[in-house]
């Protein structure tokens, strides 16, 4: 079993859907997440507890990892891997990419016998629902809240919001002043099922069941980023024959 951290930045739909979807596909592997933890409210920063849900990305993501990584390693723990999984939100990935590597290589330089190479970096761009839209057949069309009106809600995403269904991860772009996306994937897809479906739809419910369903093939296709980080995972995590 090649024993992999999981950095993650974001919320529900990460602690929830994306750790289940690696599991599912990457059985020689046992994937423990450092990152998003639970905290409880009023804590001190780095308490553990069951009740607050941190989240973070980028540079707040980059500290977290520097508190956590450290102490997991003065702890004695050990890894054959790091994975760092964040929402691009509209930032340069090659520019994201080098803060985090850069930001792990200095935590592992106090720890000489800690391999720097053995690392995959990758993006959910703009942020992980662009998977769903790459797999819109075997997720929203398929799923029982969806079913009846995904068509509706593709057409509004797609007339309505310039929604590209072949190249999801170029939706929208970057908003100095939010440092963020000018428009949220995850709001639209929110309000397209509300106007077309009639369904409240739920980062931490219906992501992570849509993230199951998803076929990888499908979303490797029209997301390079998305391919280029899976790839890479492969080289590290040897498949079942």
């Amino acid at each position: 079993m090649v024993k992999t951290w999981v950095f993650a930045g974001g919320g529900p739909s990460e602690v929830k859907g994306f750790l289940p979807f690696l599991r599912k596909q990457f059985a020689q592997a046992q994937f423990e997440r450092k990152t998003p933890y639970y905290q409880k409210p009023g804590a001190r920063p780095g308490a553990n507890g069951p009740l607050k849900l941190w989240g973070g990305t980028g540079g707040e993501l980059a500290n977290r990892i520097v508190r956590q990584l450290r102490a997991a390693l003065n702890r004695g723990e050990n890894y054959d891997l790091i994975l760092v999984m964040d929402d691009l939100d509209c930032h340069v990935a090659e520019e994201r990419e080098k803060l985090f590597r850069d930001t792990i290589n200095a935590v592992l330089g106090e720890f000489p016998d800690m391999q720097s190479d053995r690392m995959v970096i990758g993006f959910a761009a703009p942020e992980i629902e662009a998977w769903l839209i790459a797999d819109w057949s075997n997720t929203f069309a398929k799923d029982l809240d969806f079913r009846a009106h995904h068509g509706a809600m593709r057409h509004c995403l797609a007339s309505q919001h310039n929604v590209s269904f072949a190249e999801p991860e170029n939706f929208s772009t970057l908003d100095e002043k939010k440092d963020a996306c000018e428009e949220k994937l995850s709001a639209l897809i929110m309000e397209a099922a509300l106007d077309e479906a009639n369904v409240h739809y739920s980062k931490a419910v219906h992501t992570p069941r849509l993230l199951q369903e998803m076929l990888v093939p499908a979303v490797i296709g029209k997301c390079p980023l998305f391919r280029q980080w899976y790839r890479e995972l492969e080289k590290f995590i040897p498949q079942e024959q």
